[in-house]
């Protein structure tokens, strides 16, 4: 049984999604911490609804970056955990720690990667003018948004949409797709070959 740590900012809701997978036997791991940059993060009360333990490095008691990310690192390293999640994590992960957990570290991102990274992804779509939309699950590297990508979900863009509503139909595949990525990962089904993730078949 692998070992998972979370990282969230804010509300938590992906984090939710992948507890309930866990519970309900669907990801071979467990959930050993929550880490979060944010004091006030909702999920804070989700993880200790849950009794995980949480660590905060609130980033604004940080003079820099660079200092916030030593505190991290060193925080996630004791954690043991095999597998990092970032849940709504609204950092660029820094190049240490990017190299540090490479092939360990997945992030999820509201748009099919390459297209539309960073902020705003929802917008950015809408905006160009897409046809479909979706979320992308893919290992984190130094880059934005950049790391081989595990798991895509789509969905259909209506002329109607707004912002908000193409993000909540999103959303709804962001906890799909996480949820599988990382019970894939949890089962040693993921293999990285440059920038391919190649999806190994069971009992592999």
């Amino acid at each position: 049984m692998k070992k998972i740590a979370v990282l969230a900012s804010g509300r938590g809701s992906n984090f939710l999604a992948i507890l309930a997978h866990i519970n309900a036997g669907k990801i071979n791991g467990r959930c050993v911490a929550l880490i979060t940059d944010n004091k006030d993060a909702l999920a804070i009360t989700r993880a200790e609804k849950e009794g995980i333990p949480v660590i905060i490095h609130h980033f604004k008691d940080y003079p820099d970056k660079a200092a916030y990310e030593r505190d991290l690192l060193a925080s996630m390293k004791e954690t043991g955990a095999d597998l990092f999640v970032c849940a709504g994590y609204m950092r660029i992960i820094g190049k240490e720690i990017a190299e540090e957990f490479a092939g360990r570290m997945m992030n999820i991102h509201p748009a099919l990667l390459p297209a539309f990274p960073g902020l705003h992804s929802q917008k950015q779509a809408l905006d160009y003018g897409v046809k479909v939309a979706g979320c992308t699950v893919h290992f984190v590297d130094a880059g934005l948004d950049s790391g081989p990508i595990i798991v895509q979900k789509t969905v259909p863009v209506l002329d109607d949409d707004t912002e908000d509503s193409l993000s909540d139909r999103i959303l709804e595949q962001e906890h799909i797709a996480f949820s599988e990525a990382i019970a894939l990962f949890c089962d040693d089904r993921l293999k990285i070959a440059g920038r391919k993730v190649i999806i190994l078949p069971k009992n592999t």
